[in-house]
């Protein structure tokens, strides 16, 4: 009987033990699951972490442009004066990029002679005359800074008046013989553009003036408050003093401080600051 009992107990308790082991099992590899799903987050976490470490690292290590590598990512498209131009049967150096507003026409760069802006309008400036003249005419682009640019003279209680802008081939033509009639061929080259030479011809050039020089197109412009505001200010409006003093020859003419080029903001604010001529900004490098 006693056998018996203890065989019984015996028994229970291995069957006991094992149901439990099923239990403990379950267990092991839910706490080991977990553990590992955890280990695997601070993991991702750590990764995430590196990652962006990485990054900045990467950013930290990115070099930062130079002013001159600046400069030159932005020029990089400018029309170069030598990329320009073609040379005629008759050895002449002809302008091809007639719309762009960074045109140069000068004693090495003649423009077609039947070359007109299309898009030329009178802009809302005084002049010294009441006749719808050509020469009151500019590019529209230009025109509508020039308006500005009056505007801002205006109040800073300056007066400006407009003499000249749009002038045709065969204009020029009559301007130039009349000079070199009247001065010399010599000492009008000085002054006054050959026929398809003159910036004029392209309909972005104005030449002004003020009652304190008389209406009158004179160096001593450059010394009024008018000529001496624009010489300071005009790069604000898109313009450049196109024949600077001391550039003679670079420009091939002589000191014009009332002759406004308009180039747009952004390279009028180039050419302005470090005082160079439109020749000289398109230089390639």
């Amino acid at each position: 009987m006693k056998n018996y009992v203890l065989t019984s107990v015996l028994v229970g308790s291995v069957l006991v033990l094992s149901a439990c082991k099923p239990v403990d099992w379950a267990e092991q590899k839910w706490n080991s699951a977990f553990n590992q799903s955890k280990d695997e987050k601070v993991e991702e976490k750590n990764d995430h972490k590196q990652h962006h470490a990485e990054q900045n690292d990467q950013n930290e290590e990115k070099p930062t442009q130079t002013d001159e590598e600046k400069e030159q990512t932005q020029q990089k498209d400018l029309p170069w004066l030598n990329d320009t131009v073609t040379v005629s049967g008759d050895g002449k150096a002809v302008v091809q990029n007639l719309n762009d507003m960074l045109i140069v026409a000068n004693k090495e760069r003649n423009l077609p002679a039947d070359y007109e802006p299309v898009d030329l309008v009178i802009p809302n400036v005084p002049f010294p005359f009441k006749e719808d003249l050509p020469k009151k005419k500019l590019r529209k682009e230009a025109a509508a800074s020039i308006e500005l640019l009056f505007k801002g003279a205006e109040e800073q209680g300056l007066q400006l008046l407009a003499q000249s802008g749009y002038r045709s081939y065969d204009t020029q033509v009559s301007i130039f013989a009349y000079n070199a009639q009247q001065y010399g061929e010599e000492k009008a080259n000085q002054t006054s553009a050959q026929p398809g030479q003159s910036e004029h011809q392209t309909g972005l050039s104005l030449d002004v003036t003020s009652p304190e020089v008389n209406y009158d197109l004179v160096e001593k412009f450059g010394e009024t408050k008018e000529g001496k505001w624009l010489a300071e200010n005009a790069y604000q409006y898109g313009f450049i003093i196109r024949y600077p003093k001391g550039k003679e020859d670079v420009t091939g003419y002589k000191y014009e401080p009332w002759h406004l080029r308009y180039v747009g903001k952004e390279h009028a604010k180039e050419i302005h600051d470090r005082g160079v001529t439109l020749e000289e900004y398109l230089k390639k490098p």
